[in-house]
């Protein structure tokens, strides 16, 4: 069985069990958050989509850890005209594993 959520405008597939990094959420280490932008669902029997979301399917999930990713540098240059712009770029994340996958 998984799932595929939508969060933070990006789409992940999940399992129950499985541990992955999303755009930052609120809540604190150990907490548990509901996941309701559910997109598609598929089982043994068969897939139930969304249209745009499945109405009553949920994803629970645990917050493991926040923190930022990997610097990312952002450098301008123009040639020949001294211009030289450098910037940096670190992107919040929620670490979460998920727990389970309800529908109604």
């Amino acid at each position: 069985m998984y799932a595929i959520i939508e969060s933070g405008g990006k789409q992940y597939r999940v399992t129950p069990g499985e541990t992955l990094e999303v755009e930052s959420l609120e809540g604190k280490v150990g907490d548990t958050i509901t996941l309701s932008r559910v997109l598609m669902v598929q089982e043994d029997k068969g897939a139930r989509i969304g249209d745009p979301v499945l109405q009553g399917a949920v994803v629970k999930a645990e917050v493991m850890a926040h923190g930022r990713q990997a610097k990312v540098i952002v450098f301008k240059k123009k040639r020949r005209k001294n211009y030289r712009r450098t910037r940096g770029h670190r992107q919040s994340f929620t670490r979460l594993k998920v727990t389970g996958i309800e529908q109604a």
